[in-house]
């Protein structure tokens, strides 16, 4: 294992035990809401000082980007940044809802280079290096073998922050429920992009995601044979935060219907 992804992987672990104590002891989740149906939890913070405690011993050199305490100092002078979501789905957990994950992705410059999401309701660890391919708990997994955008199950998630795109995603839901085999709205974005990964998901749509979101599960479906890009085909989904992911020709269909 690359001893960036160790870390990776050590720290959504650790991350991913406190969300679990969590769960188990229910109640006593003191909740802020960011803004308008965004929220946050101690949990979320708690998760991300210990995420973010194991990759400052092991390189105290890199550049962090983490949701809740934002951009580290030192980040416009480091190559390596650590992109970190230490509770994906955080509106799952607050209702108890068992889907939601720990994100960390590594980036290079420009380029991502390794991945984990953890699942802890299900104990399921995804990680990713580039060019090593993509493994579930250590078991190499691929994209589904779908060609076809009408036999296929894409995922999604509802713009909840940018509600005044409500209207053009409503057409795009129309377009894919009218297209596709089936839409799942699961309410982690992370885990959807994961779940195309490992073929469970065909494809996968969102507007207005942040890099967190993204990053690891960007690569992982990379590293597993599909591809992700935005809502024009290029690779500014990271900036743009508008982001489609599938099999290869899922992918092509699914990047023709969204535009038209």
């Amino acid at each position: 294992m690359h001893p960036l992804l160790n870390i990776a992987v050590k720290a959504a672990r650790r991350g991913g035990s406190i969300i679990n104590r969590a769960a188990l002891a229910g109640g006593g989740r003191e909740v802020h809401a960011k803004r308008a149906n965004d929220f946050v939890t101690e949990v979320d913070r708690a998760a991300e000082a210990a995420i973010i405690e194991i990759i400052r011993k092991a390189y105290p050199e890199h550049a962090i980007l983490a949701e809740e305490s934002g951009a580290s100092r030192g980040a416009a002078q480091s190559d390596t940044t650590w992109i970190i979501d230490p509770l994906d789905g955080t509106t799952n957990f607050i209702h108890g809802f068992p889907q939601y994950c720990v994100s960390i992705g590594v980036q290079h410059r420009d380029t991502l280079t390794q991945a984990v999401v953890f699942d802890p309701v299900k104990d399921e660890l995804y990680t990713a290096t580039r060019g090593r391919g993509a493994f579930l708990n250590d078991r190499r997994i691929r994209v589904s073998s779908r060609t076809h955008l009408r036999e296929a199950l894409v995922g999604t998630g509802f713009p909840f922050k940018e509600l005044s795109r409500l209207d053009s995603y409503m057409a795009t839901l129309r377009t894919m429920m009218s297209s596709s085999a089936g839409v799942r709205r699961a309410g982690s974005a992370a885990l959807d992009l994961a779940y195309v990964a490992a073929g469970r998901l065909d494809a996968f749509w969102e507007l207005g995601l942040s890099k967190w979101d993204m990053a690891a599960g960007a690569l992982l479906i990379q590293e597993a044979g599909g591809l992700v890009g935005d809502l024009t085909g290029g690779a500014d989904f990271m900036e743009s935060g508008d982001i489609i992911a599938g099999t290869p020709k899922v992918y092509a269909e699914l990047l023709e219907a969204l535009r038209a």
